[in-house]
């Protein structure tokens, strides 16, 4: 997704959370001084299945989807669970804050991290980023790009990982690990898994495929503007 069409969305979530943007950008500034160009063939999916695989506690009885796709995209600690199942991992794609010692061992590896900075985990980024093989870590902002520091829609790790899919040519994307009513999580992780559903909503509608995973729940959702 270009950025002049993610803008308006992106403007909705700020406003929404009471995010300032100037926070974001700073973040995305101190993640560009890590940051080299990435070679996007890596993740190149045109004509496959991609799993998106998020990290709902509903992940373990899910987790023999992942074997239906040609592509693993994990949301944090999802790559774990992917990993001790056997599967590869593709694409992990974080914000840090949970298993970022995860994220170091696979780039380590030779497999690409999404690493992602916002305004709240400038801490993290400096700590981590570092740390990590500059030549597997593809940065991410949910502010406008920077240099090697890109964006491809999406707010949650979850839902980014989808947005990356579908920028890399994904021809379907099936969903195993997702619970946007998840009972275990705080009302903040609540709010953002509200508009994580959303995004998938928008997705969806933008790629004219109907994801499995919002299933009787479409009538619900609050649907998004692109303006």
């Amino acid at each position: 997704m270009r950025f002049e069409a993610w803008e308006p969305v992106y403007e909705s979530i700020l406003s929404d959370f009471g995010y300032p943007r100037a926070g974001d950008e700073r973040a995305r500034d101190v993640l560009a001084e890590y940051a080299t160009p990435f070679d996007f063939e890596r993740v190149d999916c045109t004509g496959d299945t991609v799993a998106v695989v998020g990290a709902a506690p509903s992940l373990p009885a899910e987790l023999e989807r992942v074997g239906e796709a040609d592509r693993v995209f994990a949301a944090s600690t999802a790559a774990d669970a992917v990993r001790d199942a056997g599967f590869d991992v593709d694409l992990m794609v974080t914000d840090l804050d949970k298993n970022p010692e995860t994220a170091r061992e696979l780039t380590r590896e030779g497999t690409p991290v999404a690493a992602h900075a916002h305004g709240d985990n400038v801490s993290a980024v400096r700590e981590w980023v570092p740390r990590y093989d500059s030549d597997h870590v593809l940065a991410t902002t949910q502010a406008a790009p920077v240099a090697a520091v890109y964006n491809f829609g999406g707010f949650t790790d979850g839902d980014r990982a989808a947005f990356a899919a579908d920028a890399f040519g994904a021809d379907r994307l099936l969903f195993a690990g997702w619970e946007f009513d998840d009972p275990t999580v705080t009302e903040a992780k609540a709010r953002k898994l509200r508009w994580a559903e959303r995004l998938l909503h928008l997705l969806e509608r933008l790629r004219g495929e109907r994801f499995g995973v919002l299933d009787g729940r479409r009538a619900d959702v609050d649907p998004v503007s692109l303006g």
